[in-house]
């Protein structure tokens, strides 16, 4: 599940580099690395789940 979701993230992060998404936070290209955050916070949340 964790790749699944990482394929997902990087796929949204090089969209936004390429057009940004509009969304309220994500307006710039330069704001990509919120998405990393995002994907992050998802993964752990995900691999957490997953062990416990």
């Amino acid at each position: 599940m964790s790749k699944a979701l990482s394929l997902i993230i990087i796929a949204i992060m090089a969209i936004q580099i390429i057009k940004p998404l509009g969304l309220p936070g994500l307006r710039k290209r330069r704001d990509f690395w919120k998405l990393a955050l995002l994907a992050l916070a998802a993964i752990s949340v995900t691999a957490l789940l997953g062990h416990g």
